[in-house]
């Protein structure tokens, strides 16, 4: 239990009404699959991820896309974050000049940890 609440949303989904919407019900099992759909605040889903029960999820990594999503949409789509991203490394300036060169743009400007 967590003091003082969760500090998000939940829903239990009884029938599977909701994971037959995503795609994720089994109806043979009468239970969703272990999933996480990353959906920003005008309703698109941006992001999801649907892993059998024995593979185990990685809330970091979740937690890093959340963050790439939000610098994203906060840069109205200048900026893009490369593959391991992490906020305060630097990100790719999408354009024309970027086309084919993706790369070599990165090898030569983002810090590898």
């Amino acid at each position: 239990m967590v003091s003082g609440g969760i500090p998000f949303p939940m829903l239990s989904d009884t029938g599977g009404k909701v994971g037959t919407v995503y795609g994720v019900y089994d109806n043979d099992a009468g239970v969703e699959t272990r999933g996480r759909f990353i959906i920003d605040p005008d309703g698109n889903i941006q992001g999801y991820e649907v892993l059998t029960p024995p593979v185990g999820r990685n809330v970091g990594e979740t937690l890093r896309q959340i963050q790439a999503f939000q610098l994203v949409r906060k840069s109205k789509g200048a900026e893009a974050t490369p593959s391991g991203w992490k906020p305060g490394k630097a990100t790719l300036k999408p354009g024309p000049d970027l086309v084919g060169k993706v790369w070599e743009v990165w090898k030569t400007e983002m810090a590898f940890d």
